[in-house]
């Protein structure tokens, strides 16, 4: 059997699942996030990212009668992240986080200037964003100097549980191309001159793939985690890449489109695609490459628009069903907490054209899963600009249930999309690379066992409402911009 653990942005989970990839039991956790500033966002590794492994691995060994049938280990967890710790590992403040985390936006201008921004991307493979970790070690050397004086190890969620585990100073190629602009995409390996210039004098993780056993649980930590001494862990990748290997996201064209609380996308690749709008980074496994895409929220602004007009979720989504196309003439645009991909434009702001009278809660919720939609058919256009091609679409994640939201979606895209027998998360992708590890075959795991088809009427149709949607940022922005300004000055964030 295989143990899978994934840390998240708002809880972690866990898998043990038998060499055919049978879930034999799963096990959560919620946590929150600290925000002790304005565009701060921090977890403490110990009370979360320990914690919740610990508390994981202990309840979900209860389900294993034997422990010598485990053979494998693999984690995941959000990133790119940045956990500075000492020589010995021990974190010497709280990790900050993805490009949730925007403190470093001075940084990002300074070193676009000081290296190009086209050379950069051309590098590295992703422009400059708050998601860069690179920024983000160059504000901590100058805002917290007696931190980054002590600094021994750059860490991610994945990479810290594996140090504890194992005692290997290691990170994965798919994790490391996301610490822009210290990796070379092409070289695949560190860029030593760009790394001394953003973080002087920091030893570097020794790289390794995601799917490599580099190293086994030692006497300590078998004695905090229950597991058994000499377990084989494997390097472990952040949490996207593992949800896109659970559903099977491995050969070139394969897409995930993950639904959740924002819409994530990714694209494998055999080789490097740099694009402004888009994150390029390895893929999982050697010899891959992806295209990476965020959406700032999806799943957020539905369960905003259900607070606001009330009612469940199965009610809205049943009298949004019955709404046609179009939404009787309204688009939202979703950029309700700015946009992330293709745009970077975190002054972006959500609208909703066309209200009339005649609108309510059906229409409104429509809207929004249909503006949802366009965002995701605007990544994808990028990532076929890119030079990317979506040969083949996954659905996973909470907002595949009901059928309403994939099928919008298949919709305005034209593109059918496959729906996995189990979309538990990334945890369950971590066993999957835990297995491989050992040898195992999984091409059986976790099968297709619906698929989502477009309409050609309905796509014809949101085509002309897809132009307008596009057209309304580029029509708006100088406003949303200076909305946002007004809201900053009115002390809303």
């Amino acid at each position: 059997m295989f143990l899978g653990i994934d840390i998240g942005t708002s809880g972690s989970k866990g898998v043990l699942v038998d060499e055919k990839g049978t879930v034999i039991a799963r096990a959560e956790r919620a946590h929150g996030v600290s925000t002790p500033r304005p565009g701060w966002v921090e977890h403490d590794a110990e009370a979360v990212w320990w914690s919740d492994f610990t508390g994981l691995t202990g309840e979900l060994l209860r389900s294993c009668a034997d422990r010598g049938a485990l053979r494998g280990l693999a984690v995941s967890g959000i990133g790119p992240c940045l956990l500075p710790a000492d020589a010995a590992g021990t974190p010497l403040r709280a990790a900050i986080l993805y490009g949730v985390d925007t403190r470093a936006t001075a940084e990002i201008a300074e070193l676009n200037a000081e290296l190009g921004a086209d050379a950069v991307l051309a590098r590295a493979g992703s422009p400059l964003t708050s998601q860069a970790v690179g920024p983000k070690l160059r504000w901590l050397a100058r805002h917290e100097r007696h931190v980054y004086a002590r600094t021994r190890m750059l860490l991610m969620a994945s990479s810290f549980l594996v140090y504890r585990l194992t005692g290997r100073y290691v990170l994965d190629h798919q994790s490391a191309s996301q610490c822009v602009p210290m990796y070379d995409l092409h070289r695949r390996g560190w860029a030593a001159d760009w790394a001394e210039a953003v973080a002087p004098g920091l030893p570097l993780p020794e790289l390794a793939w995601p799917t490599e056993i580099v190293g086994q649980v030692t006497r300590e930590a078998a004695e905090a985690t229950g597991l058994p001494v000499g377990l084989p862990v494997t390097t472990g990748t952040i949490d996207a890449w593992a949800e896109a290997a659970s559903v099977g996201v491995r050969a070139p064209g394969d897409t995930m489109v993950m639904y959740g609380t924002t819409m994530f996308l990714v694209q494998v690749l055999t080789d490097p695609r740099p694009h402004a709008g888009l994150w390029g980074t390895c893929g999982t496994w050697p010899g891959t490459y992806t295209l990476a895409a965020g959406m700032a929220t999806s799943g957020a602004v539905t369960d905003w628009l259900r607070r606001l007009v009330g009612g469940e979720f199965t009610d809205l989504v049943r009298e949004a069903g019955e709404v046609p196309a179009g939404s009787r003439g309204l688009i939202l645009v979703p950029y309700f907490a700015g946009e992330r991909t293709p745009l970077f434009d975190p002054d972006a702001r959500g609208l909703v054209a066309g209200l009339t009278l005649g609108h309510g809660r059906a229409e409104l919720y429509r809207a929004a899963l249909e503006g949802i939609g366009y965002g995701v058919r605007h990544n994808l256009e990028a990532m076929a600009a890119a030079g990317g091609l979506a040969r083949r679409l996954v659905a996973v994640g909470g907002g595949t249930k009901g059928g309403l939201w994939t099928r919008i979606v298949s919709d305005i895209t034209g593109l059918p999309q496959q729906l996995p027998a189990d979309t538990i998360g990334a945890c369950l992708g971590d066993a999957l690379l835990a297995a491989e590890a050992d040898g195992v075959d999984t091409s059986a795991w976790n099968p297709v066992v619906a698929t989502v088809d477009p309409d050609p009427a309905r796509t014809a149709d949101y085509d002309r409402y897809y132009r307008h949607y596009r057209q309304l940022y580029e029509n708006t922005t100088a406003t949303a911009h200076f909305l946002a300004d007004e809201e900053r000055r009115a002390g809303g964030g």
